[in-house]
């Protein structure tokens, strides 16, 4: 366990380091875009005293060390500033559009971690055999096809030809009504005792994230079986195999845990796939998230926005990949050995 911590701090101190340069990369990016910052947050019909006077209260006469000081103070007790497109502050709308994304993202990416394992260990366990044959053919033509195209299939199929899911977009049908407790609506529902509405909003769901999380689970299950694969030739399952343990004890026991480190590392690498490819999803699918959010902001020229996108995908990434370390540290002992060194 000291191990661990050591590298569970570690982890946390580079965070740090990353948080800080990014921090640097957003606040030289406000200062790259062409234009009066203070004029672009105002507008062209404020009148030159105004705008004079929100340039000295942001600090933009200072100089350039100085307006990043008390750029990130303002960033860190959460004001993100005023957003051009929508006339509130951005951190209110990071609040209001953040849980939709984020409800999408968990959903997306619950399926990786149980279908990628499964079937990854059948392609394995029948290799070159049809359940083989199956999944890797699958495997190719999913994993080659854009992820919007899925979204796009689904919608049709599922949405209009199939009419069995919601195609209106948003996430809950009219007549319900759920009250925010933590901001993802299939939780609040349930917490609300709310079923029916529970139900709508996975429906509402249950189209995007699928179309989000297809081509990520295909990928980490080709891994799985590589993997598996590699692991099944080392002395030590041949050993094991020779003693008379059996199969279905050999691939679970000794066989799928460090078949699966690597998958794992990557399952984190995808989250941030998933982010990128939330943001046309989410306009597909009408989806109220944070992806479709900045997406506004980028058309809009609203940098505020963009900044508070861009940190706060920052901290979600860096958080991520914190987990994920702590995960394959946990699976593999080399590692915290390695690392505490």
């Amino acid at each position: 366990m000291p191990s661990l911590l050591t590298t569970v701090l570690k982890r946390l101190g580079w965070a740090l380091v990353v948080l800080v340069g990014l921090s640097m990369l957003i606040f030289s990016l406000m200062r790259v875009i062409p234009g009066d910052p203070a004029r672009l947050a105002l507008g062209p019909t404020a009148p030159e005293e105004v705008v004079e006077r929100y340039r000295a209260r942001m600090h933009y006469n200072d100089p350039l060390p100085m307006q990043y000081y008390w750029w990130l103070s303002d960033v860190v007790r959460g004001d993100f500033g005023m957003s051009t497109v929508t006339r509130r502050e951005v951190a209110r709308d990071l609040a209001e559009f953040l849980p939709a994304t984020l409800e999408l993202v968990i959903w997306a990416g619950l399926p990786p971690i149980f279908f990628a394992l499964l079937l990854g260990v059948l392609g394995a366990m029948y290799k070159n055999r049809w359940p083989d044959y199956l999944i890797r053919f699958s495997s190719y033509i999913i994993i080659a096809t854009p992820t919007f195209v899925w979204a796009v299939l689904f919608l049709l199929i599922f949405g209009y030809w199939l009419p069995i899911l919601p195609s209106v977009g948003g996430r809950l049908s009219m007549g319900f009504s759920v009250p925010s407790i933590t901001g993802l609506m299939v939780l609040d529902a349930l917490l609300a005792g709310q079923p029916a509405a529970a139900w709508d909003a996975f429906a509402h769901l249950l189209l995007p994230a699928l179309a989000l999380s297809l081509g990520h689970t295909m990928q980490e299950a080709r891994l799985t079986r590589s993997y598996m694969l590699e692991n099944e030739g080392k002395d030590y399952i041949t050993m094991i195999t020779s003693q008379g343990v059996p199969r279905n004890v050999i691939n679970r026991k000794y066989l799928l845990r460090p078949s699966v480190i690597p998958t794992v590392s990557i399952m984190g690498l995808d989250i941030a796939a998933i982010f990128g490819n939330a943001f046309l999803v989410e306009t597909i699918f009408n989806w109220p998230g944070m992806s479709r959010y900045a997406m506004s902001a980028i058309l809009g020229k609203d940098v505020n926005a963009v900044c508070g996108v861009v940190l706060v995908l920052g901290v979600i990434f860096i958080t991520t990949n914190l987990l994920v370390d702590i995960v394959v540290a946990l699976l593999d002992p080399r590692m915290r050995q390695s690392r505490s060194k």
